[in-house]
């Protein structure tokens, strides 16, 4: 399915990819589950990439908040800008390094819920009319919630995927 445009594509994409990528760990053997993976990449684990997109999630909950409060959130975070999201991403990654993945699935069930129910609480239009928000710049709000939702959701189960396979399990 191509990128959503309207907001029950969004709903129907987020719900799909969120499910696919976890009825596939959940399919995992469970010492799959908890291997490492392959050099290379920085997520180490399906907890580092269960715990990179929660993350992500609650950055653009606050961008969501801050930004509808007629403020400007700091985006992507206060500390970083979008040429340095590898540093960003590394300092998630720092900072969820130990965290149980019982408590990742857990995490990132409760961020997707909290995305998903912004997404419902709003209209069509508020979500993909672009420049309808300060906030947002340029884009539509429902740009922020694709991108945090069914396209991350994608990219987590390919690169998942990719580092089971190069491991032969």
């Amino acid at each position: 399915m191509a990128r959503p445009q309207t907001k029950k594509d969004l709903q129907d994409l987020g719900e799909k990819n969120y499910n696919k990528l976890m009825d596939y760990i959940n399919g995992l053997p469970l010492e799959v589950q908890h291997c490492e993976f392959p050099d290379g990449t920085m997520n180490r684990n399906i907890r580092d990439i269960l715990a990179h997109l929660h993350h992500w999630h609650l950055m653009v909950l606050e961008w969501y908040t801050v930004g509808m409060r007629g403020e400007k959130p700091d985006i992507p975070s206060k500390a970083y800008n979008w040429r340095e999201i590898p540093q960003l991403n590394r300092e998630i990654w720092e900072r969820y390094n130990g965290t149980p993945l019982n408590e990742a699935k857990a995490l990132l069930e409760k961020s997707h819920r909290d995305i998903m129910a912004l997404v419902d609480a709003h209209a069509n239009d508020e979500l993909f009319e672009r420049r309808r928000y300060g906030w947002t710049g340029n884009n539509a709000m429902g740009a922020y919630f694709v991108s945090c939702t069914s396209s991350h959701y994608d990219w987590g189960l390919k690169l998942m995927r990719k580092a089971i396979k190069q491991l032969g399990k």
